[in-house]
């Protein structure tokens, strides 16, 4: 079973985490204010926990790089790539419209 992480923290009004298994996507949304990065972590554990997976699990990373705030694509990116490098799984941009 593929499971990848889906992380979207490039809106100023809302952050998106997913997991796509099988490729089915479940995704939780949560607006924000400010303080992404202490938002989005919750989030991912929270959506793990609901779908029963740990994060040894995941075989992979995304995250949107596309248009939005420069500055909340690089929370994501942060956060992908620490997890990444912790599970020594590969972290890709996820190019969304």
């Amino acid at each position: 079973m593929t499971k990848i992480l889906l992380i979207d923290t490039s809106s100023n009004k809302e952050i998106k985490v997913g997991i796509r298994i099988n490729g089915k996507e479940y995704i939780i949304k949560r607006k924000i204010g400010k303080n992404k990065a202490q938002v989005a972590l919750p989030m991912i554990d929270k959506l793990l926990k609901q779908q029963g997976i740990a994060l040894k699990d995941l075989k992979s990373i995304e995250v949107n790089t596309s248009h939005g705030s420069f500055t909340g694509i690089r929370v994501g990116m942060a956060i992908a790539n620490a997890l990444a490098f912790a599970l020594k799984i590969p972290a890709k941009p996820r190019l969304t419209q």
